[in-house]
């Protein structure tokens, strides 16, 4: 096994991994100054700050200090929940869709410079703190750049699509879904990543829209589609196609319908983080907006009782799965349906190619296993 012949969902695995182990550590660092500070009297945070009992003893600290540190974990952590999705939605659209993924080592590099990018793109949640004005030029572009990794995946995605034998799973429809909802979250994370653009948007409900758009959304439809994708590896059994059907379906909309309005909201100025908005008449013309919001989310959280009775059930009554269920490729596949925990019976197989030999001239079935060995005139890919 080659790093070549790893799938793409191992690659966003390690990747988000290194990301881990890289910025969690900053937010450690930054609680235990806040306890110094707190426990201590240490002057980490605390700045010539004057309360109504007269001026506190610390000096010399900074509290926007606090924010750069937890907004250095806080960025590269909205990739550390996306790219384990986008990575199984790179793997199931390959496989639903007979195709090989478009672009294989673009998307390795796509996410290999979304890993790099994420570590300095920080202050865009940073602009209205008083942070040098040359800082957030800086922070535009960077946030601007880090664009075009994840329009590499986008137009992967779709072209991978594109025109092919597409098995229109649950699985498949949550792909679909989470690529739908990274897209058109991204679109407005252009909007608040200009720093004259985002003073007008700034902790309004344009914010709320396009991060649960962006992360909220496409991790979670990313993780319903590995789950409705690896569950007769899981537990040798199918789930329902039709409940997998009505499930997408419901939530899909639903959370379209709770997440768009909230950017009209924030381009008329509506704060988040309020607890009400009635002591404030000027917002009196978005409460039908606000009630129709609420109806979309009670809506879709009731939706999520067709999931749970679904797979509960299909644990115990779906029909049995057998090994390959989807005819994929990678090696997960070919291990015993029994012997889930176990992996492979007796000698671990040997990987002759990468995971997305799908409609592969010459061959009698449209995929072809990464165990099977190369003819002595095919190349790998």
């Amino acid at each position: 096994m080659t790093m070549t012949r790893l799938p793409l969902t191992i690659w966003a695995f390690f990747i988000t991994a290194i990301l881990g182990v890289l910025s969690f550590p900053v937010l450690l660092s930054a609680a235990v100054l806040l306890l110094m500070d707190r426990g201590f009297g240490t002057s980490f945070y605390m700045s010539d700050i004057v309360t109504s009992s007269g001026a506190l003893d610390a000096t010399g600290g900074s509290p926007i200090l606090y924010e750069h540190l937890f907004w250095f974990l806080g960025h590269p952590e909205v990739y550390i929940i996306l790219l384990p999705a986008l990575g199984m939605t790179s793997e199931i659209i390959s496989t639903c869709s007979r195709k090989p993924i478009f672009g294989y080592r673009a998307m390795i590099g796509s996410m290999l410079a979304i890993g790099f990018l994420s570590f300095i793109v920080w202050g865009h949640h940073m602009f209205l703190t008083g942070m040098n004005p040359f800082l957030g030029g800086v922070f535009t572009f960077t946030t601007l750049l880090i664009a075009i990794p994840s329009a590499v995946k986008a137009f992967n995605f779709i072209t991978t699509i594109w025109r092919g034998n597409v098995m229109m799973t649950p699985a498949m429809l949550f792909c679909i879904g989470a690529v739908s909802a990274f897209i058109s979250g991204g679109v407005t994370g252009i909007i608040l990543a200009d720093s004259a653009l985002d003073i007008s948007q700034h902790d309004t409900y344009f914010v709320v829209g396009h991060f649960h758009i962006v992360m909220g959304m496409t991790a979670i439809l990313g993780m319903f589609a590995g789950i409705y994708h690896y569950f007769p590896k899981l537990y040798g059994r199918m789930m329902n196609m039709r409940m997998g059907m009505a499930h997408f379906w419901v939530t899909i909309v639903c959370g379209y319908g709770v997440f768009l309005p909230m950017h009209f909201l924030g381009e008329g100025g509506l704060p988040r983080r309020y607890y009400e908005n009635t002591n404030f008449p000027m917002f009196d013309h978005f409460l039908d907006l606000n009630i129709l919001i609420s109806i979309f989310a009670s809506v879709g959280v009731l939706a999520q009782v067709i999931f749970f009775f679904n797979f509960f059930y299909s644990i115990f009554r779906g029909p049995k799965a057998s090994q390959n269920p989807w005819n994929a490729n990678s090696l997960e596949w070919t291990t015993p349906v029994e012997h889930v925990h176990g992996n492979w019976i007796g000698e671990i197989p040997t990987v002759y190619r990468w995971p997305y030999d799908y409609s592969k001239p010459g061959k009698e079935k449209d995929f072809v296993p990464q165990n099977i060995p190369l003819d002595d005139n095919e190349e790998e890919h």
